[in-house]
């Protein structure tokens, strides 16, 4: 099989795993990343001349691409949605425990003589 045909695999195949929902998160990246090194070696791997099929599949991986960077986005963006939740959970939580931590000391007098 040719680079550019792999490669087309490769990419068809990572776009169905983002659209799964029902796996776990940590095996969907770890996944992904085995995914995205396939990819990034077989860039490499790619030149020229190109068959007709070759022509044809490159002109699909372009649409592909574009689809593949927006779900890709919308993963980061979920990721980061989660670690802000848990930060402001984590926050909460402590103020809870010792509310009396982070209290502002604004227009307190100081007296510098003894």
């Amino acid at each position: 099989m040719s680079a550019v045909l792999h490669f087309h695999q490769l990419t068809n195949e990572l776009i169905q795993l983002l659209k799964t929902a029902d796996l776990d998160r940590d095996d969907k990246i770890s996944r992904t990343d085995e995914l995205l090194s396939q990819r990034e070696a077989l860039m490499n791997a790619i030149v020229p001349p190109y068959t007709s099929e070759e022509m044809k599949a490159g002109k699909e991986i372009n649409q592909l691409n574009k689809r593949l960077a927006q779900l890709l986005k919308a993963e980061k963006a979920s990721v980061q949605r989660d670690i802000k939740g848990l930060q402001s959970k984590k926050e909460s939580n402590t103020k809870y425990v010792n509310p009396y931590q982070n209290l502002s000391t604004d227009g307190m007098f100081y007296d510098k003589r003894k």
